[in-house]
């Protein structure tokens, strides 16, 4: 079970839904780099599962206790460990799982893959729970790469039909990136909002669910990070995005959208900004070749429906060997959308982090 990404800038992530506590180990940050608590707890907030009712009503305060890597609030160059307790667990609720897996979570192939030791404790280790953990360690990583102008942000871009005004993909205002950043449903039109709550709470009256699209942006990336073939930008984003539970699909730019135009429409013009190269327009999301352009680098994260319904179910009996039908327990999410927004800022800047160490332009001093 691989729970390690990273090879200069390493997160490690441990623990389970429903265990003692679960964390995270952040190996290779540079020293010297002070920490914003408060912001390191607002970012864990909007995560946290009881704060919105588009959400669970599992709550949990999810403040992280660092346990090395900081002294008088600055690293230390040491592997930073945070554990975060787990307090608000109801384990009864998913005794019957081990023999009758719920459709649509990796209870069946993770009992094939771990011959039936794993915890299916509220997921276990396959719990959207796990990205508690990812958040604290993009809430570290994010303020180091601010220090270097490097700004991130992201929006509820859709959740069943209703979608929210996409991001102007050649100029995104610093203000823009900040604003969402600091709340918990974010949106870039207030009207897209009461649409998309709307959306989930009549999936929630109805004891069922809906999924959705996070976009996602970053601006203050120098040109010239990643490389062609396996070691682009891309592949190290979407390789943690697809970390991310519920996430489905991942795009950049244009994304599937570019397969429908020629190549003079899909193409970005370039020109000279003063004395910077910029394009025109930016269908490639702001990498091409696997490298960063310097453009603002846009893509979208698709998250399928919370598959814990309230609705009865077709299954399996795997000790049976009999079909039944299952009626999953629990306190569920309606749609992970909005919480997932955090999630996937704190998978941009583990991979930024990480990219920019590697040319000691960015996050090393």
């Amino acid at each position: 079970m691989s729970s390690t990404w990273g090879d200069r800038v390493k997160i490690s992530v441990f623990g389970e839904s429903h265990g003692k506590a679960i964390g995270a180990v952040l190996d290779g940050l540079p020293a010297g780099e002070p920490l914003d608590f408060d912001e390191i707890a607002l970012q864990m907030s909007r995560r946290a599962p009881g704060r919105d009712r588009s959400g669970t009503p599992r709550k949990e305060s999810d403040l992280p206790q660092i346990l090395s890597g900081v002294l008088n609030g600055t690293t230390t160059g040491a592997p930073l460990c945070a554990v975060i307790e787990n307090t608000n667990t109801r384990s009864g609720d998913y005794e019957n799982l081990r023999s009758v897996p719920r459709p649509g979570h990796a209870d069946y192939p993770a009992a094939l893959r771990y011959r039936g030791f794993q915890d299916v404790r509220g997921g276990g280790h396959f719990s959207g729970r796990l990205t508690a953990p990812l958040v604290f360690a993009g809430a570290v990583c994010r303020q180091i790469l601010a220090r270097r102008g490097v700004l991130i942000g992201a929006h509820v871009a859709s959740v069943g039909a209703e979608k929210d005004i996409p991001f102007d993909p050649v100029c995104i205002p610093d203000e823009q990136l900040r604003r969402l950043s600091c709340v918990c449903f974010p949106v870039n039109s207030p009207e897209a909002e009461s649409r998309i709550r709307a959306a989930i709470e009549r999936a929630r009256l109805t004891q069922n669910s809906v999924g959705g699209v996070v976009e996602c942006a970053v601006t203050g990336v120098p040109a010239g990070l990643g490389g062609p073939l396996f070691g682009g930008m891309e592949s190290a984003f979407s390789a943690v995005l697809f970390g991310i539970p519920a996430c489905k699909g991942v795009e950049f730019g244009a994304g599937f959208g570019a397969a429908e135009l020629t190549g003079a429409e899909n193409n970005d013009a370039y020109y000279y900004d003063g004395g910077a190269v910029r394009t025109k327009t930016n269908r490639a999301g702001g990498i091409l070749g696997g490298i960063t352009t310097g453009m603002p680098i846009v893509f979208r994260a698709a998250f399928k429906p919370t598959p814990s319904i309230g609705l009865e179910q077709d299954s399996v009996d795997l000790n049976a060997k009999t079909n039944t039908r299952l009626r999953v327990q629990g306190r569920h999410d309606p749609c992970v959308v909005p919480r997932a927004v955090p999630v996937v800022e704190a998978a941009a800047a583990l991979v930024l982090i990480n990219a920019m160490n590697e040319t000691n332009g960015g996050a090393e001093k």
